[in-house]
């Protein structure tokens, strides 16, 4: 059986919780659940198999880096880690997926100062584990530097 949802990304994150949320009771099963996450986006996804929905919405204003932030981020990462050809990484990438230890982290933070002209506090270098998440911080530091 299949159930379709929609939700209009104009709508505050608020806003767009209750419309969800009132859709959501009428087409799932008591074997499903529904969740909310603090994320920057609306996602909905489904297991057919289970009948199974997961709905995040963001109650975050946290800004999105550049496309040309977060794929400057991609090559530099790719770089550090020796990643082969062929193996995509993207916003979504974690450092760990790829391969990264701790100590490659560092080195990628060290290379991501080098790069952007920008000194990252320890304690926003423990918070990366994504290529987003550097890519964040990244135009968060350089604004604060220019400011």
């Amino acid at each position: 059986m299949a159930h379709t949802l929609a939700a209009v990304a104009s709508f505050s994150p608020s806003a767009v919780r209750r419309r969800l949320s009132s859709q959501v009771t009428n087409v799932i099963s008591s074997r499903s659940s529904v969740s909310f996450h603090s994320q920057s986006f609306v996602s909905i996804s489904s297991r057919p198999s289970q009948l199974r929905f997961k709905i995040c919405c963001s109650a975050t204003e946290a800004a999105q880096a550049k496309k040309e932030t977060v794929d400057k981020v991609c090559l530099i990462v790719k770089k550090q880690l020796a990643v082969p050809d062929g193996t995509p990484v993207t916003a979504e990438s974690k450092f760990s997926e790829l391969g990264a230890d701790s100590l490659d982290t560092v080195e990628i933070v060290m290379g991501l100062e080098e790069e952007f002209n920008i000194t990252v506090d320890e304690t926003s270098a423990q918070d990366i584990a994504t290529v987003q998440d550097a890519a964040n911080l990244i135009e968060k530091l350089v604004t604060e530097k220019t400011a």
